[in-house]
């Protein structure tokens, strides 16, 4: 198991890796003074102490977990995608959404620091 995201995601390649790497694009981007970190063996963000974001690689889909809440907030969005409690599945077959992650990753800040 990875201690660190960048050994998490030296384990892929391809389509997956980048998909992953844009998405931690998205997370610095938006917000720099994220603390990152390896959480239920994902890249995981926390903003306050409090958790913001967390993504993982598969075979065929990037997962996206923005628990508590951000799932609820962009459920009609989300609606297109499979979902579990509290994560999403992003679909290698097709365009990632990268605007709705930043949507999504910039609720979670104003959540969080409201």
């Amino acid at each position: 198991m990875a201690d660190t995201v960048d050994e998490y995601l030296a384990g892929f390649e391809g389509e997956v890796r980048e998909r992953l790497d844009a998405m931690r694009r998205v997370v610095r981007e938006v917000a720099p003074d994220a603390v990152e970190s390896m959480a239920y063996g994902m890249p995981a963000y926390k903003l306050d102490k409090k958790p913001l974001v967390y993504f993982a690689g598969f075979e065929r889909h990037v997962g996206f977990y923005a628990t508590p809440n951000g799932h609820e907030a962009f459920a009609e969005e989300f609606a297109a995608y499979r979902q579990g409690k509290g994560s999403v599945q992003l679909p290698l077959d097709r365009p990632l959404p990268l605007g709705l992650v930043r949507r999504v990753v910039e609720f979670r800040v104003a959540s969080i620091r409201g």
